[in-house]
């Protein structure tokens, strides 16, 4: 159901600023707004076109008898009448100076005249219920807010577009004319007819797992992309971890001092690397220890390998020789061992402090230890020089796929439309071996009917007022 109320809310965030912007939606916003607005040239805001401004001032005029209305501000009023606004209907949005008591005292006049507080979420959950916006380009507002490096903003915009809604109302259609078919069949079972052509169903039913997959593929990226990805810097203690993470951030945000042990507790940080976030994690430096407090950040180092995406186990060279160097293989070995998929970076750090002819030395039995493949690399660096960072961001930046982002293909990033193509793809699975068994109209168009379902839930062609409640609770007040 269309909700009757007309909702008020601050729409640009809280405290105090140049310019706020109180947002009105609903029925009767406007003539709510203009019980409470003067315009400087008198005009009626109630007769006024759509998409329209107006300078005026924002008073209250439930005074004493005889006595002029409370003025609050002087206001720039913007007016957009349904359906041609986002909302889809009337929606006023008031420009006031960004006094938090001017908020305050013009959003409490404007609910005395009869508008109730926003909830979370509800100016697009209006957008959503009138037909706006589906299900999805919904979600990818909130997306879009919380985005904060280019590949996130970039996947946000193109759902929000309508990319991903219109790839999956494509298959959805073509599925449905199908299956408008299959039902028709059952109408007709005595007579043992056929509308449905098998081979155009099939060749259907192949193209739609294929871009199922394609989308199900997708998810690790996104989710990566829309969540950082995290990298964990190891080693033994004093190797250098905290300068490497200063030198990444190109801050000092780690203590660094000569005495190991210092990082007794993983620091986190995040860096933007050519608009992908990578969440650096320097961790504690692995050692046997008898310090209590020492060992609870030596717990915490392992905990964070499991978490972290990519692994860079740094090496102080200036401190290996023909007897530490069978120490740091198995140290490779066992990270490579038990986290054989992850990515582990060998950063051979403090190179300037060898001759050439020892760094070439190490490198060739580090990288013979290593294995390298694409997902293990050994690079040299020079934390305190800053020297060799760049090939590392690079580095890191080639363990994500990027190129589906660079081909402008969609990207799946949100749980739920995940969970809902693995339901879809298992039903169209089920409705494929139906086809190729020899399976009756009938129970193939119960699989169908699931698919199209699980396809509706996505878009919100499906959806029920908990899932609603769920999606929009997440949203701030006011959008």
């Amino acid at each position: 159901m269309i909700p009757q109320e007309t909702i008020v809310a601050l729409a640009t965030p809280s405290g105090a600023g140049a310019i706020a912007i109180i947002r009105l939606s609903g029925a009767a916003a406007i003539s709510i707004a203009a019980e409470v607005f003067q315009s400087v040239s008198g005009k009626d805001i109630t007769k006024q076109k759509t998409h329209t401004l107006h300078l005026g001032h924002i008073m209250d005029p439930s005074t004493s008898s005889g006595q002029a209305g409370k003025i609050y501000d002087q206001v720039l009023l913007s007016i957009f009448k349904g359906p041609n606004s986002y909302t889809g209907e009337n929606v006023v949005e008031i420009s006031c100076h960004g006094s938090t008591f001017i908020q305050q005292q013009i959003i409490q006049l404007l609910l005395r005249k009869g508008s109730k507080m926003a909830q979370p979420g509800e100016f697009t959950l209006r957008a959503f219920l009138n037909g706006k916006l589906d299900l999805s380009q919904a979600e990818a507002v909130a997306d879009l807010i919380a985005s904060d490096n280019e590949a996130s903003h970039q996947i946000a915009m193109q759902q929000m577009r309508g990319g991903f809604s219109n790839e999956i109302a494509k298959l959805r259609e073509e599925l449905l004319n199908f299956a408008s078919l299959i039902e028709l069949e059952l109408d007709f079972a005595e007579e043992d007819v056929e509308f449905a052509d098998r081979t155009q169903f099939h060749e259907l039913l192949e193209r739609i797992e294929f871009v199922l997959k394609r989308l199900i593929d997708s998810f690790a990226v996104g989710n990566v992309i829309k969540n950082g990805i995290p990298v964990a810097i190891v080693g033994e203690p004093n190797v250098g971890k905290s300068t490497l993470l200063n030198a990444l951030l190109n801050e000092e945000r780690a203590i660094v001092s000569d005495i190991a042990g210092t990082t007794r507790d993983t620091i986190e940080d995040e860096l933007i690397i050519e608009g992908m976030s990578f969440r650096f994690i320097d961790t504690a430096g692995i050692r046997e220890t008898k310090d209590v407090v020492e060992s609870i950040g030596i717990q915490k180092t392992f905990e964070k390998i499991e978490q972290a995406q990519v692994v860079l186990l740094l090496v102080d060279s200036s401190q290996l020789s023909v007897d530490s160097l069978p120490k740091v293989k198995i140290e490779i070995e066992k990270i490579r061992n038990k986290f054989p998929i992850k990515p582990l970076v060998i950063v051979l750090n403090k190179v300037d402090t060898l001759s050439a002819e020892k760094a070439n030395d190490y490198i060739t039995q580090l990288t013979d230890a290593q294995q390298k493949t694409e997902n293990r690399k050994l690079i040299t660096i020079s934390a305190k020089q800053k020297t060799g960072i760049e090939e590392l961001k690079n580095t890191l930046l080639s363990f994500v796929n990027t190129g589906a982002l660079r081909n402008n293909e969609t990207i799946v990033t949100n749980t739920r439309h995940y969970d809902s193509l693995l339901k879809a793809l298992e039903e169209i699975q089920k409705v494929k071996w139906g086809l190729d068994s020899g399976i009756s109209s009938d129970l193939m168009a119960i699989d169908i009917r699931q698919a199209l379902f699980h396809f509706g839930e996505i878009t919100g062609q499906v959806s029920n007022d908990e899932l609603l409640g769920n999606i929009f609770a997440n949203f701030c007040i006011g959008k």
